[in-house]
């Protein structure tokens, strides 16, 4: 076998590939003897018959075509491995030239890796959000906990902001009122924005067994976006009562005896939290910045199938769950179609060139991942999933998609060596060390990276 290779530019190639006829002749008796179990011929036993009677019953050709489907994927493996590729996808294939007992000529476009240069990244420089924690910040972590400690009891007075009121409901459009449009003995905090718009008006100020009517554009169900004419019908009031703050409430609120320990304990739960926000910041800056050094030309495909999926995922799945269409969302945002088209673009180009340098980079410093890191990552996305360690871990080896997950752990390593290789500095003025928390917070940013680049995943592994 011959094959040759023609760049038709950066990310896409054409092979040609010259098998002579004696390296067919495997696949040759592979389709005689499949045609042989499919067929059957008077006066010959099935599976016994000749080639020379299959031809001539069946055609030559027949037996060729079944002969070159059968080798082609072997023929254009090595044509691959011989040209060094990195193929993206499937490749098309056009058989130019078929003589019996000759030769066989065929060509395959492919999109394939673009050779990428990383530059020198030791220069990168990034200022982050410094780590604050105000006494204010403070104050409010602890009132949300006491928050969640109150208890309610049922008033005989008219309903007021923070009371949590009893309601019955029923929508009308048109005067009509909706087959889902009715919910009895629904829990409303008033104030808390979780139901209609206009509620809290309405309700305020009644008491159990008092009624209004307002207007509100519906938010989901079957006229969803539609204005709609709700009736509200308050039939129990109840005030919220919170538990004072004292070292009484640290006792029931927590593990601590004292407010002070509880307080003491929610800074530092607050200054993890925004340590954690000012890594996941320095790496997204410092990945920003690596991006804008390499020049990477995109596969025109698999762009359009990265932005497909992407925005198919969004339709049927996110807001699939929410009970929202397209349509419903975009008002929601405020963005035109044009405006979304674009943004799922710009996203999706980012992702695909995130693996692309980050994958090269793997390459370049010579990464690998150990079977202690593969666990752990593994107990991470399991965690993350739902699912424990062991499911996940059996619906990855059976799905065949080990090789995705080495892929994640390794680009969190490359992204981890570019990060300690950079300045990074807070609005203070006070350089940063990320060390401690690196690699894991890597890993954890490349797996956000991953998630959104399925289709470019799928396509270099394929």
């Amino acid at each position: 076998m011959k094959s040759a290779v023609e760049t038709l530019n950066p990310t896409r190639v054409r092979l040609t590939v010259e098998v002579p006829f004696e390296e067919l002749k495997p696949s040759l008796d592979a389709a005689y003897k499949k045609i042989n179990q499919q067929v059957s011929v008077p006066g010959f036993r099935k599976g016994k018959i000749p080639a020379r009677v299959i031809d001539q019953r069946f055609g030559r050709g027949a037996v060729l075509e079944e002969a070159v489907n059968d080798a082609l994927p072997k023929f254009y493996t090595e044509a691959v491995n011989e040209g060094e590729l990195n193929p993206l996808g499937q490749p098309e294939v056009d058989i130019t030239e078929l003589k019996d007992n000759e030769s066989l000529t065929f060509t395959a476009e492919v999109d394939v890796r673009p050779a990428i240069e990383i530059p020198d990244y030791s220069g990168i420089e990034v200022t982050v959000d410094a780590v604050e924690v105000s006494d204010e910040d403070v104050e409010k972590a602890v009132q949300q906990l006491r928050d969640r400690f109150a208890t309610t009891s049922v008033v005989e007075r008219a309903a007021a902001e923070g009371d949590v009121v009893t309601v019955d409901l029923e929508a009308k459009v048109d005067g009509e009122v909706l087959e889902d449009g009715v919910a009895k003995g629904v829990s409303y905090t008033i104030g808390s924005g979780e139901l209609l718009d206009g509620i809290d008006a309405a309700v305020t100020g009644l008491e159990a067994g008092g009624s209004a009517t307002f207007t509100s554009e519906l938010k989901g169900g079957s006229a969803q976006g539609k204005e709609a004419e709700v009736t509200v019908n308050v039939t129990e009031v109840k005030a919220r009562e919170l538990p004072e703050l004292d070292d009484d409430f640290a006792q029931l609120a927590s593990e601590f005896d004292t407010l002070d320990e509880l307080k003491a304990d929610s800074r530092d739960r607050l200054e993890q939290s925004r340590k954690f926000e000012q890594a996941t910041q320095a790496q997204e800056k410092v990945l920003d910045a690596l991006l804008e050094l390499v020049e990477v030309p995109l596969p025109e495909k698999l762009l359009a199938d990265e932005i497909q999926t992407r925005k198919h995922n969004l339709e049927h799945h996110q807001l699939g769950q929410m009970g929202l269409t397209l349509e419903a969302y975009l008002k929601i945002q405020e963005k035109t179609a044009e405006e979304f088209d674009a943004e799922l673009k710009e996203q999706a180009e980012k992702g695909i060139k995130t693996q692309f340098v980050l994958d090269e980079l793997v390459g370049k410093e010579k990464l690998s991942v150990g079977q202690e890191e593969l666990t752990e990552h593994l107990v991470r996305r399991a965690q993350s999933s739902g699912m424990s360690p062991d499911q996940f871990a059996q619906a990855v080896v059976e799905g065949g998609q080990v090789p995705m997950l080495v892929g994640e752990v390794a680009r969190g390593k490359a992204l981890a060596v570019v990060v300690e290789a950079a300045k990074v500095t807070d609005t203070n003025g006070q350089v940063i060390d990320l060390d401690e928390d690196e690699d894991e917070e890597s890993t954890e940013a490349a797996e956000a990276t991953e998630e959104s680049t399925d289709a470019a995943a799928e396509k270099s592994e394929g």
